[in-house]
């Protein structure tokens, strides 16, 4: 292989120009492995395919598991049970499917996947879960069905920022209050939004929204990159927040792990 760039531009680095070479061609084969001949933009895009979907007769869950052997949905509607009915199918390149009717599960069920592997097996919460909670007694987290009969409504939806330079309040929704407690997404709305307008910041970086089992972690130790927080609220009180956010102070608003 030739000379990475890197390793031309900085003299610094030829001593490690086996490595780059080493690291440059496990990208490669990973790019092909992951990509199955489409592009980074197609796979980013991930969670419109893959996760907890509604279809026009039931339900869709689909997941990406290139070493499972088999794999169950198991959750409160199932006694979490392996049943056969639950069981997902292997549509090729390490694609997993099931289709169920629009009783099968319902909003605000507890699920999981059952994954069975050459080795070993073990409960996985699906890595594109939309909404996942702990048990306040086992501490256990689990994907939640999440399919509301009163979605949030866009008031603002259209929303474009005025041409200015970004002037950042970063906050924590969790830690944005004054008592010494977990505070939620409607306390942060109605009580800080108002200050940090005040103050003359137009824009706020929203830490730790991500799902994260360690809160001391600031939100840095992410287990579910597509599920909001529930510590907070519910998806709709951080919808409500980010529309008010818009609609009534202008800022624009964005998160970070």
């Amino acid at each position: 292989m030739e000379t990475p760039e890197i390793v031309k531009n900085d003299p610094y680095l030829q001593p490690f120009e086996a490595d780059f070479i080493r690291w440059e061609e496990k990208l490669k084969a990973k790019e092909a492995e992951i990509l199955d001949g489409k592009s980074l933009v197609d796979f980013a895009s991930g969670h419109l395919y893959f996760g907890l979907f509604r279809s026009k007769t039931g339900w869709i869950i689909r997941d990406w598991a290139p070493n499972a052997t088999s794999i169950y949905l198991i959750g409160s509607f199932n006694n979490w049970q392996e049943n056969s009915e639950f069981e997902l199918k292997n549509i090729g390149n390490g694609c997993w499917e099931l289709y169920l009717s629009e009783n099968a599960i319902s909003h605000g069920d507890l699920y999981a996947f059952a994954v069975y592997w050459n080795g070993g097996n073990g409960k996985r919460v699906p890595a594109w879960a939309r909404r996942v909670v702990q048990d306040s007694q086992t501490l256990i987290f689990n994907a939640q069905v999440w399919n509301p009969s009163d979605n949030y409504l866009w008031k603002n939806a259209g929303f474009k920022r005025e041409i200015e330079a970004p002037i950042i309040y970063e906050a924590h929704i969790g830690m944005g209050g004054e008592e010494p407690r977990v505070h939620t997404y409607n306390e942060f709305r109605v009580d800080i939004l108002p200050k940090i307008k005040t103050e003359g910041y137009n824009t706020i970086q929203l830490m730790a929204i991500p799902e994260h089992p360690y809160y001391g972690s600031f939100g840095y130790h992410v287990s579910s990159f597509f599920a909001a927080s529930s510590r907070f609220g519910t998806p709709e009180e951080l919808k409500q927040l980010i529309d008010e956010d818009f609609r009534n102070y202008g800022y624009c608003s964005f998160t970070r792990c």
